[in-house]
């Protein structure tokens, strides 16, 4: 039996982000989940119909999994490590060993094989992220960014949340730091982690990358067979919107983080343009929101297919985000 007591918890916006966050936060170093994704340049989009999720292209309006992780281990130096096992069994019993020394270790983990997660909210979506910080009998004592409160997990739901295969399968991870964590001077890092999500948001010389991204999903969304498949068209658009709003934070959530890493930079910096470009952001924020709430309502059948709208939406949130991020790269 493990128990590390002192583990605070602390809900998040986001998994991953939150994750990095507490893991810090437990080794005495306060950076909020806002400055964890912006330092990482975690800020994207893609759609990229070669990956399928549920039978339906892949949409993303962050980075790959993991890459919070590496790029915050990276630029601040940390000792994080990482390890996966071909043995479910291995997997476990490495687990146990690191609670035993009193260790907090982040997971990886499949959202559907969750128990405490409520039905309506399991789905396949094996890049999920938690802390185990202890174990009690058969339970794993678990801080899930997602809720507000720690929860327990029992070992076989956990195992098998953990070794789930198909699409980003875990294949058992878990990380945590093994050494001290070194000293973090924030300001001499900001300025490179902006000017590389600019990048990743204007200059990637792929379509379905960043702005780019948007714009060819918009033209997607305008060729949907409307009137001769008027079923798959809304199960499309629903699609949209359950990558957008329910995987992570989504387009929205994503964008209001960013916004408040932007407001902390600004301070860091003495860079007053930051919080103007700031509270853009969050406007663009408000207008993804408004989206999905038009997508919503078509996929649910409350209002007609209007794809014209929603192609008109994405185009400008397209030019908006291009005109947010060129501002952006010429702040720094």
């Amino acid at each position: 039996m493990s128990v590390a007591l002192d583990f605070h918890h602390q809900q998040s916006a986001h998994c991953e982000s939150g994750v990095m966050s507490a893991l810090l936060r437990h080794e005495g170093v306060p950076l909020s989940e806002a400055m964890v994704f912006g330092l990482s340049a975690s800020l994207s989009f893609a759609y990229i119909p070669l990956i399928k999720i549920n039978q339906l292209p892949l949409i993303a309006y962050r980075m790959v999994p993991r890459f919070i992780l590496n790029g915050v281990k990276k630029k601040l130096r940390l000792p994080l490590r990482f390890e996966t096992f071909r043995s479910p069994i291995d997997g476990r019993r490495r687990l146990d060993e690191l609670l035993d020394q009193g260790r907090v270790v982040g997971l990886q983990s499949s959202v559907f094989f969750l128990p405490y997660f409520p039905a309506n909210m399991r789905f396949h979506f094996n890049a999920h992220n938690l802390i185990a910080y202890g174990r009690e009998d058969d339970e794993y004592l678990v801080s899930d960014p997602v809720f507000d409160e720690p929860t327990r997990c029992r070992a076989s739901d956990l195992q098998r949340a953990r070794f789930v295969r198909g699409a980003l399968a875990p294949k058992g991870l878990l990380y945590y730091f093994d050494g001290p964590v070194p000293p973090v001077n924030l300001a001499p890092l900001l300025p490179a982690a902006i000017r590389k999500n600019c990048f990743l948001m204007l200059h990637v010389p792929l379509p379905f990358v960043g702005c780019r991204g948007i714009r060819l999903l918009a033209r997607r969304v305008r060729r949907l067979p409307e009137k001769r498949d008027p079923e798959f068209t809304r199960r499309f658009v629903g699609h949209i919107v359950r990558m957008q709003e329910e995987i992570g934070t989504g387009g929205a959530g994503f964008r209001f983080l960013y916004a408040a890493f932007l407001q902390e930079a600004a301070v860091l910096l003495g860079k007053p343009a930051l919080q103007d470009l700031s509270l853009q952001l969050t406007t663009i924020g408000d207008e993804w929101r408004e989206f999905a709430l038009h997508a919503a309502r078509i996929n649910k059948g409350r209002d007609a297919i209007d794809l014209p709208l929603l192609h008109r939406l994405l185009t400008d949130l397209a030019k908006k985000e291009r005109a947010l991020f060129g501002a952006l790269r010429r702040a720094v």
